[in-house]
């Protein structure tokens, strides 16, 4: 069977090198212009545990991470039981594991049919032999599987040494020993039996970038010159590529003692007139919220990076969810105006976060990025020309507005105007001083109880919203627009919708989907656009709760369109597959007429 998309899957213990090994064969097939898509899931273990990775690659573009897997690489039997829900096989599927691996094999909960390729192959004692270390397995096995399904080999012995390009020249020799070590037993000792065999054609070099670095790189693209944050799966690592490049741009990171901390901080350095963010997860959030409010009320711009995770409490720590959509519009006491916004991959998650830097300056409130641990925690490629035509860049993304020497005289730090926006000044600014608290204030900034100022000040920071729902409009489209059977989904779950709706409407089902970008303010028009042809629609969301289900149903009377709406929701953890709402979409689409 030969194939140009393949859908790999690796598990073994958290020393086997499983994400390394991954980030070494998506980093090879970027190189040579494939599409790739990288999922990496291990134990919320700080050390130790089980590791998987699954890479899709293709010579088609790709936006999920594959149902089912083609191969699957198994290096410890007793790790991928702990994923075996989350690897579900094709019924080719060719299996190589470590022939070293003790594990009774009467325990493989593998059906037997599914058994029937499946290579053993002695990845500990390969590594012993080449490199002198069994810390090389994993390169050994990428050189097994790179000549049992023809994968990139010049191009992973590049990426081998470009991955240890800081280390000295021996490890760099070690590694590639290794690779050719699995290559040499293929050739030698293995008589292969199956029919998978990848073929492409290579192309022009990819970028390939996680959703987390994507975060980080928008922020600095956008002008940040401060974070501020606390260590939180699966968010961390923005705050790691920032500690490394943001101080290149003269920005300062700083880890603080908790969240409540990190928002504080963050307050603070925007008091000062600077661009700054913090990022977190679903607890952090919870900390978050009273800071949040007030920077509502002090009218300072912020970003909050809000990486979900399953919940709630604790939850997993290390798997992926969209239950904090309330939080993030609602979890604040009081008024809190805040703006919400949703990427939906890993190359959205720059643009997101260059618009919330320029909403947040702009509007001077704070700005939430809902992201989670599907786009943060995942590699993809990118073309390499994305970056050359941004729609915003340094000088175009917006300061705030500062007052003229007029307004100084008298100068009103919280002025009402039309649009809600104030001139904003920061110590150091003659005659710019004002008190920015938590409390209630008048234009002046001095605090008050007047309940008829409050009401004013009120609607000064709400009439924002109205300028915002103006000038943005952002909703990914997929389908024909007069399909009667329609689906609404948000951030992560776009991948699966996407591709679902274009295999259902190649095989003559009609329907089209909807994904928003901006969730809070809520932007009205283009669902009810969307809404004119549609009979029935089904709300997607990896949420028990339904809550996106319920905060639309908060502006759309969908009986007023004649439309059933259907919810299709499950709890996080595991993302949602192409085949689940394909299923779903030809399910209710012989319904739409009932």
């Amino acid at each position: 069977m030969a194939t140009n998309n393949i859908v790999i899957g690796i598990a073994g213990s958290g020393g086997d090198g499983i994400i390394s090994a991954g980030e070494i064969l998506v980093n090879a097939a970027s190189s040579e212009g494939l599409f790739v898509f990288m999922l990496k899931s291990f134990g919320a273990q700080i050390r130790g545990g089980e590791s998987s990775v699954r890479v899709r690659m293709s010579s088609e573009p790709v936006a999920t991470q594959g149902d089912k897997l083609d191969i699957l690489v198994v290096l410890s039997w007793k790790d991928y039981m702990k994923f075996q829900s989350e690897m579900l096989l094709e019924d080719h599927v060719v299996i190589v594991s470590d022939e070293e691996d003790k594990f009774p094999e009467e325990n493989i909960p593998i059906p037997s049919e599914k058994m029937k390729n499946w290579y053993k192959v002695p990845f500990t004692k390969l590594a012993n032999e080449s490199a002198g270390t069994t810390l090389a397995k994993n390169i050994v096995m990428l050189g097994v599987i790179s000549e049992l399904f023809n994968l990139p080999k010049a191009a992973l012995q590049n990426s081998i040494k470009k991955k240890f390009d800081k280390n000295i020249t021996e490890i760099v020799e070690k590694n590639v020993k290794a690779l050719k070590a699995g290559q040499e037993y293929v050739k030698k000792e293995i008589r292969k039996q199956d029919s998978v065999l990848f073929e492409y054609t290579p192309g022009e070099p990819r970028i390939v970038m996680e959703g987390n670095e994507a975060t980080a790189f928008g922020a600095i693209y956008a002008g940040v010159e401060f974070y501020a944050g606390y260590p939180i799966t699966p968010s961390t690592e923005i705050m790691h590529w920032l500690s490394i490049y943001l101080p290149r741009y003269k920005g300062v990171v700083i880890q603080m003692e908790d969240e409540l901390a990190s928002i504080n901080a963050v307050i603070g350095a925007s008091f000062a007139g600077r661009k700054a963010m913090t990022a977190t997860s679903g607890p952090g959030m919870s900390l978050m919220a009273e800071g949040l409010g007030l920077a509502g009320m002090a009218e300072l711009p912020i970003v909050v990076v809000n990486v979900q995770r399953g919940g709630p409490s604790t939850g997993i720590p290390t798997k992926t969810e969209q239950a904090d959509l309330m939080q993030a519009i609602w979890g604040s006491h009081g008024d809190a105006p805040r703006v919400v916004i949703a990427p939906s991959d890993v190359e959205d998650c720059f643009d997101c976060t260059v618009l919330a830097f320029y909403i947040a300056e702009k509007y001077q409130l704070p700005v939430i990025i809902l992201s989670d641990a599907f786009i943060g925690l995942r590699k993809e490629s990118i073309n390499p020309h994305r970056f050359k035509d941004l729609k915003y860049g340094f000088k175009k993304i917006n300061r705030r507005m500062t007052p003229t020497e007029n307004e100084l005289e008298d100068y009103a730090r919280f002025k009402i105007t039309p649009n809600g926006i104030s001139p904003v000044t920061w110590p150091g600014i003659e005659k710019g001083m004002y008190q920015a608290a938590g409390i209630e204030h008048n234009e002046k900034g001095f605090p008050t109880s007047d309940v008829s100022i409050h009401a004013a000040m009120t609607k000064k920071r709400w009439a924002k919203f109205n300028e915002i729902k103006r000038e943005f409009s952002f909703e990914r489209l997929y389908g024909p627009e007069d399909a009667e059977l329609g689906i609404i989904a948000w951030g992560s779950t776009k991948g699966a919708v996407k591709e679902a709706v274009t295999k259902a409407n190649a095989n003559g089902i009609k329907v089209q989907a909807i994904i928003p970008q901006i969730l809070y303010p809520f932007l009205i028009q283009p669902f009810y656009d969307f809404l004119r042809r549609k009979k029935r629609v089904i709300i997607v969301e990896m949420s028990h709760a339904g809550g996106f289900r319920r905060y639309l149903r908060g502006f759309i009377q969908f009986g007023d369109f004649g439309v059933k709406t259907v919810s299709y929701r499950q709890t996080g953890g595991a993302p949602f597959t192409v085949g689940q709402i394909y299923d779903k979409i030809v399910q209710e689409y012989e319904k739409k007429d009932a």
